[in-house]
């Protein structure tokens, strides 16, 4: 017989967290699920009069103080992006070499703009990076800085809208040696929805780990993301098309003259927070 005590009743939803402020020695009220107001829609709206917004960032001369190398091949992503992305229906510009604080402000006044007539919204970063942060021309810039400035309860008119983040840059030093295996509608009524919801964050890397870029021909995931969109958009839904990006990533192989960087792996990381299917208008 299970013992219950002086425990939680039955049902009752918990924090995970040490403490809530307000909540000291209280439960935290009953969930609800099925009452909750949001419709049974399973895909997206895409059909407002305008896809939305690509705003791609591509850094590619930094600062002498900051250190960093200029990314080669980086021109070459940004061109990709532009032209799938404009196919797509995209309103796209490229904003080159831009600092911290013109990062934050271009962001920003995006996410003032009025994006009621429009079916989401898609960021590209292209720069250099750690974990949990993006490089200005002078320095990093923390990622939760910017992706904030679109969530619900600050951007409303992209409430409940797709806002797609894809993001070419490290998240740390780590190297991947790889491993050989054998293989053989409109909505009528008023809804609650989470303010981080219907965020996708694409990330080029593993949490920690280096990202690789040609220096010609461009990054391995930009690539292979561009790749994918235009062999599978209109057919595919999008968890789809970034799973096929995985796979073609994973087949890269660095080619380098330092020992150390040859023959490396590299795997994207998908964070998804979308509550719907994504599917690009074919």
């Amino acid at each position: 017989m299970t013992e219950m005590g002086d425990g939680p009743h039955l049902g009752e939803d918990q924090a995970d967290a040490k403490s809530i402020p307000g909540f000291k020695g209280k439960s935290l009220p009953a969930s609800k699920s099925m009452d909750s107001g949001i419709l049974p829609d399973y895909s997206y709206r895409m059909d407002y009069p305008e896809m939305g917004e690509c705003v791609i960032i591509n850094n590619k001369n930094f600062q002498p103080h900051t250190r960093m190398s200029s990314r080669s091949g980086t021109d070459a992503d940004a061109a990709s992006v532009r032209e799938v992305f404009m196919n797509l229906k995209y309103k796209v510009k490229i904003n080159n070499d831009l600092s911290c604080g013109n990062i934050y402000k271009l962001l920003k006044k995006i996410s003032e703009e009025d994006h009621s007539e429009r079916s989401s919204f898609v960021c590209v970063l292209l720069s250099h990076g750690d974990e949990g942060l993006i490089y200005g021309t002078d320095g990093p810039l923390e990622l939760k800085a910017l992706t904030s400035l679109f969530r619900g309860d600050r951007c409303r008119s992209l409430a409940g809208k797709p806002k797609l983040f894809f993001i070419q840059a490290c998240r740390g030093t780590e190297l991947d040696a790889g491993i050989e295996t054998d293989s053989g509608s409109e909505e009528t009524m008023c809804q609650k929805i989470p303010v981080e919801a219907d965020f996708l964050y694409a990330y080029s890397t593993a949490p920690g780990y280096y990202s690789w870029r040609n220096a010609v021909q461009g990054s391995w995931f930009i690539q292979s993301l561009c790749e994918m969109l235009k062999k599978h958009a209109g057919k595919l839904e999008l968890m789809q098309i970034l799973t096929r990006v995985n796979r073609k990533v994973a087949e890269y192989e660095s080619c380098s003259t330092q020992q150390d960087f040859n023959a490396k792996k590299q795997i994207p990381c998908i964070v998804s927070m979308l509550t719907k299917e994504f599917y690009f208008p074919s």
